[in-house]
């Protein structure tokens, strides 16, 4: 096969893989971490509305879905590419990013989560997720 089209198809798995990732850690998020009392969190506006409520361990699981699932999409990218293995795996670190950076901005949250998710859950975990798929 040729290298540029598997490195593009490494980096489309990884996205999809990393998607599938964050989404189950999110969807099982409530399961492991129940929300406040009386909250929807089946809606955005639900959400919008009562984040006030929510404590720290509440911000665990989003974190672990975003890093986690950055993390797995840059693995299986990285493991996939022929070449550019460490860049592969950054443009997944980059794909999240914006992801998270839109989210910041659809649903508020509290600063210094804001600035950890941003700051530790996607370029790092890109880099490292991008390490470990190149050593195994």
């Amino acid at each position: 096969m040729n290298p540029t089209l598997r490195n593009i198809l490494a980096v489309a798995a990884g996205i999809l893989i990393g998607s599938m990732v964050n989404m189950g850690i999110i969807m099982s998020s409530g399961f492991i971490i129940p929300p406040p009392t009386d909250v929807d969190v089946t809606t955005m506006e639900g959400l919008k509305a009562s984040m006030h409520l929510f404590t720290p361990k509440h911000f665990l699981m989003p974190f672990l879905a975003h890093a986690l699932g950055t993390l797995a999409g840059a693995f299986i990218t990285a493991k996939i590419a022929i070449t550019y293995h460490i860049e592969a795996a950054l443009i997944i670190g980059v794909f999240f990013l914006i992801g998270g950076v839109v989210n910041t901005y659809m649903l508020p949250s509290p600063t210094w989560f804001t600035i950890l998710d941003i700051l530790v859950a996607y370029i790092p975990m890109a880099w490292l997720g991008g390490r470990m798929g190149i050593k195994t």
